[in-house]
């Protein structure tokens, strides 16, 4: 039998987040004509590849999607009154891990005597589920950080005692890190603990960033030996960079990008907080009051927190203040299911977002060079607004983490908008955001130093 050269495995976790930065990772290493293997649930499979923007995964002939079955689980709606932000409602289906160690061991099994090599690159959560490449001698594991390695060293540092740094100006910025309590429930952290099995057959370390504005952290990232490795590659950004916006297919294009058409440049104000957050019926009357009250264009996702299924039953429809839709018919446009974020981000109109800071949303931001209004809600996104904030310095802040249990009014948000879109101070971040996502997307050309990141991967991969 004729092996192959090399294959490989992608494991991503099973939350949105996750799964859209290793579908992306994906789409870049498939550029380098090797197969890839997208290992994954057959919910979260289907999700990821119905929601993914910027290109087409079934157009790519060497993307291989393997849907594992897992037992049926209970998808709990999620509460827009709990008393923290984080989806707790999640946990049966962060569960589904626990049960696909024996299936993807059945998988390696078929693949690795077919391959001279396989490569595994796992998400740091689902580092239980790969632990037996161990047995294959020509298998080898990488761990994927779905953070920026600013967030991700923070971590270490904390964890270290926060000591002082040799670079002072690093030493600061990782002072203004808010604490680590009450962004991440006890229950999650005891989960996250089991993977560190990875520290005993981890090849290297993956992250989607870049070195354009986080070198410094990958560099002591590979100084403390992240996960039991000190190589550290980051290939991002993973999302497209180059958006394919075909006016004349007018028919397949977004409602919002034939609206952000008739508006000037830099002047909508995008509000979206992802897939893990719901607002209360009180936010959701503030920041209505506070967008419309700001005089400034805007498009508002106005969508629930995802079910660990969301192909399973109703959906909570919010309801707005009443007439506001009407009064915002000229000024705004509410979208209350899926939006292309990574389109609109493009869109010349767009001049600011109103973000979690999930770090999808960050590197999109970033990328296509708009600056941020955080409002982060859990885990890591307190942590991601302080690299916009402090370091990057292209964004403001609604709503300081250290007072995420009161309620954000209509007139903070109004006065933040105002800020971001029309002051020169918001000029001045829009100014700084747009450059970084000039020398982001400069990154990725050939010369570039994110493309010299993902050759020199691939390189020692294939080697």
């Amino acid at each position: 039998m004729e092996k192959t050269e090399v294959e490989v495995l992608v494991v991503p976790f099973v939350s949105q987040g996750h799964l859209n930065q290793l579908l992306h990772l994906a789409r870049l290493l498939s550029s380098y004509n090797l197969p890839i293997h997208i290992v994954s649930t057959t919910t979260h499979s289907r999700q990821a590849k119905l929601r993914i923007h910027g290109w087409n995964p079934t157009s790519a002939t060497n993307i291989h999607f393997h849907e594992l079955k897992t037992p049926k689980f209970e998808s709990p709606p999620p509460d827009p009154n709990a008393p923290t932000k984080f989806p707790s409602h999640l946990f049966p289906s962060f569960q589904l891990p626990s049960h696909l160690r024996e299936p993807f061991a059945e998988l390696l099994a078929e693949i690795a005597p077919k391959t001279r090599r396989v490569i595994i690159i796992n998400d740091y959560l689902m580092s239980t589920v790969v632990q037996d490449v161990v047995s294959y001698e020509n298998a080898e594991a990488y761990v994927f950080h779905c953070a920026s390695a600013f967030t991700t060293y923070s971590y270490f540092w904390e964890g270290k005692g926060k000591p002082c740094l040799e670079d002072v100006e690093s030493y600061k910025q990782l002072t203004k890190v808010p604490a680590f309590e009450g962004s991440v429930p006890p229950e999650f952290i005891e989960s996250i603990m089991t993977h560190s099995v990875c520290e005993t057959f981890n090849s290297g370390n993956i992250h989607d960033t870049c070195k354009v504005f986080d070198e410094k952290f990958i560099e002591f990232l590979a100084n403390e030996g992240l996960s039991g490795n000190t190589k550290q590659w980051a290939l991002g950004p993973f999302n497209p960079v180059a958006i394919n916006d075909n006016k004349d297919l007018i028919e397949k294009r977004h409602k919002t990008l034939e609206w952000l058409d008739k508006q000037a440049q830099d002047s909508v104000i995008y509000v979206s907080f992802g897939t893990t957050t719901s607002l209360s019926d009180d936010e959701i009357r503030e920041l209505a009051n506070g967008l419309e009250n700001s005089q400034h264009k805007f498009i508002w996702v106005l969508r629930d927190a995802d079910k660990g299924d969301i192909f399973d039953g109703e959906v909570r429809r919010v309801e707005l203040p009443e007439g506001f839709e009407e009064r915002i018919e000229e000024t705004g446009l509410v979208v209350r299911e899926w939006a292309p974020q990574l389109e609109i981000l493009a869109h010349p109109a767009t001049g600011g977002f109103m973000s979690h800071c999930g770090w999808n949303s960050c590197m999109e931001s970033i990328t296509m060079g708009v600056p941020i209004a955080a409002w982060p809600m859990h885990s890591d996104q307190p942590r991601n607004a302080t690299l916009v904030l402090e370091v990057l310095k292209i964004g403001i802040s609604v709503r300081d983490w250290e007072c995420r249990g009161e309620l954000v009014t209509s007139l903070t948000i109004e006065t933040r908008i105002r800020k971001l879109m029309g002051s020169d101070e918001g000029d001045e971040m829009r100014k700084r955001a747009s450059k970084l996502g000039v020398d982001v997307r400069r990154s990725v050309e050939k010369g570039g130093i994110s493309r010299m990141e993902i050759d020199s991967f691939i390189s020692h991969i294939t080697r």
